[in-house]
């Protein structure tokens, strides 16, 4: 922050006045005589004039101090937010701390961004003129979340298509329009020094028994890390949260593009999220990396380690364990930055277990009798590996994941579920316009998935191909708009038992899609 003259003149002409007006005599003019006896030493006025010009500087710097602390300027380092975009007299560092959820999160979860919060402690206090005192647990915890509101309107439709439908959007099919599509709440800090804790509900959830009703509570996240050193390089987490697999899958919607995840990755883990005990290690070097990506609004994933391994019930977040198989998952991601400052990330990530899926009546083929698929309820080989690429939109970015594997799926008659071959990905390109009324981050994104949904009902075998392109405005840090228009050629994954209809055909049609996201 760089002193105002005019702030410097008020300030020094309002301490004038204020000596003046009481007659101050200040420490430095009273010493005592050979005699002990205290009396006021009379300085010459240039003297007096240059003693009350370091009172007024050490004052002014005493209020600055404060004043950086308040507006969130103490919690920024060299290479940490810069003041850029949204026009230069916004502190768009101090308003992304405080409204971006990705940000605050991450800060928690590296050493570096725990240092700078206990050194904006360290000033408040000392701005006080007070100790500084040891926090409660209750105290170190943090609220932030964002809200999510959709529409999705069908521009055309391929004659004798199935009906729109699209995994993961209600919005998207017939008598729909608005909806919120997310609504979350997030809670997390450090309760103690090797223990965090992190909250999140959706109260925009609707279970599959909901007839008609809509808008539940459900939890997201509720998980605990322990830390086994205070760099916070090794840490357990335990609960529900993540499964480490997948870039795109970790990202936080509140940061992606696309307004859902490609199917071919996201189809390997329910919510993304699952029950378990995770393993991961992140290096000091690879955490403030990991930082730095979302501090620079570069749409990072966050610190889900540059290793990981653990184990999970399998069967997805919010759904109960059907069988006694865990699911195993390990992942290697690792972030470079180049000598020009470009960042680059690129990893490895597999899975294994056995997966039960669940059942519901159809008509085989269009047939005239209805029949549920037989199944194998201590569940069915699941297993998939996948690679990932990305390159930082500095201001050109490109990020693709690919997977491969096998899984449950449905047979060619319709009758049986049984393990089937899995293929799939995406590749998206996508541009980072900085200052030009907010910010502006158009993409262009192709999704390919071939094999079986295993979390959808019966796991149809589905085709996927199709292409998203639009763009994300970043209105101010607390309020974004994308609009973005969906060519696809995918699978309805709707259980039918409509005569005379073969089950799961292709949708063929065009979307235009809207989405207003709020931070806070």
């Amino acid at each position: 922050m760089k002193r105002s003259g005019v702030l410097s003149a008020l300030l020094l002409g309002g301490l004038f006045q204020a000596a003046a007006a009481q007659e101050l005599i200040e420490p430095e003019r009273v010493f005592s005589d050979p005699e002990g006896v205290s009396v006021v030493r009379e300085l010459s006025p240039t003297q007096e004039f240059i003693d009350r010009m370091e009172r007024a500087e050490a004052r002014i710097a005493e209020l600055e101090a404060r004043n950086r602390e308040l507006s969130g300027e103490s919690l920024l380092s060299e290479g940490g937010i810069q003041q850029v975009g949204y026009g230069s007299h916004l502190n768009l560092g101090a308003m992304l701390l405080g409204h971006d959820p990705e940000i605050g999160i991450i800060r928690e979860q590296t050493a570096s961004g725990a240092a700078e919060n206990a050194a904006a402690e360290s000033v408040k206090s000392v701005g006080k003129g007070e100790a500084p005192k040891k926090k409660g647990w209750y105290e170190k915890l943090s609220i932030r979340g964002y809200t999510q509101f959709r529409l999705n309107e069908e521009t055309y439709q391929k004659d004798g298509s199935a009906p729109a439908q699209y995994v993961g959007d209600r919005s998207i099919g017939d008598n729909q329009s608005f909806l919120i599509r997310r609504a979350r709440i997030i809670v997390s800090g450090d309760v103690h020094e090797r223990v965090y804790v992190y909250l999140q509900p959706d109260f925009a959830s609707t279970p599959d028994a909901s007839t008609g009703q809509t808008f539940f509570a459900q939890i997201r996240d509720f998980y605990s890390d322990f830390y086994f050193d205070d760099d916070k390089e090794y840490r357990i987490r335990v609960g529900q949260s993540k499964v480490p697999y997948g870039w795109e899958n970790m990202q936080s919607s509140s940061n992606r593009l696309p307004l859902d995840r490609a199917d071919g990755l996201n189809s390997a883990v329910q919510n993304e999220r699952d029950v378990g005990l995770f393993f991961y290690y992140t290096p000091v070097w690879a955490q403030d990396l990991f930082k730095e990506v979302l501090e620079k609004g570069l749409k990072g994933s966050g610190n889900y380690g540059l290793f990981a391994f653990g184990a999970y019930n399998g069967q997805g977040g919010s759904f109960q364990e059907t069988n006694e198989n865990l699911h195993l998952v390990t992942r290697l991601a690792v972030p470079y930055q180049f000598c020009n400052g470009q960042i680059m990330e690129v990893g490895v990530q597999a899975y294994q277990g056995e997966y039960t899926v669940g059942t519901s009546t159809i008509r085989p083929l269009g047939g005239a009798t209805t029949s549920t698929p037989t199944n194998s309820l201590a569940g069915i080989k699941d297993e998939r590996v996948a690679a990932t690429f990305v390159w930082y939109p500095q201001p050109l970015g490109f990020q693709s994941e690919w997977t491969v594997g096998r899984g449950p799926g449905l047979n060619p008659t319709q009758t049986a579920i049984n393990e089937q071959h899995l293929y799939g990905g995406y590749a998206m390109v996508n541009y980072k316009l900085d200052d030009w009324h907010g910010i502006w981050y158009p993409f262009a994104r192709w999704s390919y998935y071939q094999g079986g949904y295993k979390t959808q009902r019966n796991a149809p075998m589905v085709d996927i191909n199709e292409v998203e392109f639009g763009a994300e405005w970043q209105i101010n840090p607390a309020a974004e708009f994308t609009l973005s228009y969906l060519i696809t050629d995918r699978t309805n994954t709707t259980a039918s038992t409509a005569a005379n209809v073969v089950p799961y055909q292709q949708f063929e049609g065009n979307i235009l899609r809207m989405q207003f996201q709020f931070n806070y």
